[in-house]
């Protein structure tokens, strides 16, 4: 494998169990609902993934689009949310062709990390552009600089416990030591950000930037901020 995108397109051993994954993305669309502005708003969530609960987002939105850059997980998402209107499935290139000042909310959870630094500014700035007076972009589980894997490896463990796949958790960690994640993160590495650079990168945007108490999910360690687009004055 030579791209996270390959990664992703995989079966990869991520979740530990089946109950992980479907709590992840519970927990996750629940958390992200209460950042979703009003029930008439357009919502795209770039790099959304498996998005299990989607439709629980869809919900609380008007239209939800989900776009991922891996084929098989476009295709799961195809199907899964085939029978629901409120939903569009689309790819990165099809999300970044959307017109300018379409979209009231864009999500981008656990994507900045996979991302090369000097290619981030570039997809936030298109991004920004979906975005309508007024709207927003929400950026979740921000890497900071000196956050160690065991950090990680205990916010799971504690979710384990929470979430009653405990055992599941520690054999997957073990599992985890031995995947091609673990290769992935030492061939590609994962890109972090100290607070202050993320909110430098918002701001120079022309965003009204800040970070949120609560990243999305269950790890606590991890970051997240929100840039608010301001209209300009006439």
């Amino acid at each position: 494998m030579k791209s996270w995108v390959e990664y992703w397109n995989s079966d990869h051993p991520i979740y530990v169990n089946e109950r992980h994954r479907v709590l992840h993305y519970k927990l996750l669309a629940r958390d992200l609902v209460a950042l979703v502005p009003d029930t008439d708003s357009i919502v795209l969530d770039f790099g959304c993934g498996e998005a299990l609960s989607a439709d629980d987002l869809a919900s609380h939105t008007r239209k939800l689009m989900l776009a991922d850059a891996a084929p098989n997980v476009r295709e799961k998402l195809g199907t899964r949310f085939n029978a629901n209107s409120r939903i569009t499935v689309l790819s990165d290139a099809e999300a970044l062709a959307l017109p300018e000042e379409s979209v009231d909310l864009v999500i981008l959870h656990s994507v900045a990390q996979y991302v090369p630094r000097a290619d981030f500014p570039g997809l936030i700035e298109k991004l920004v552009a979906k975005l309508r007076d007024g709207g927003r972009i929400v950026l979740g589980d921000i890497l900071p600089p000196d956050l160690p894997a065991l950090t990680d490896a205990l916010a799971l463990i504690r979710f384990g416990f929470e979430g009653g796949f405990l055992g599941a958790a520690g054999i997957g960690l073990v599992h985890a030591a031995l995947s091609d994640y673990r290769k992935l993160r030492e061939d590609l590495g994962l890109t972090r950000y100290t607070a202050g650079e993320m909110l430098t990168l918002l701001e120079g945007m022309g965003l009204t930037a800040r970070r949120l108490e609560q990243n999305p999910g269950h790890n606590q360690a991890r970051m997240a901020f929100v840039g608010l687009k301001v209209a300009p004055l006439e």
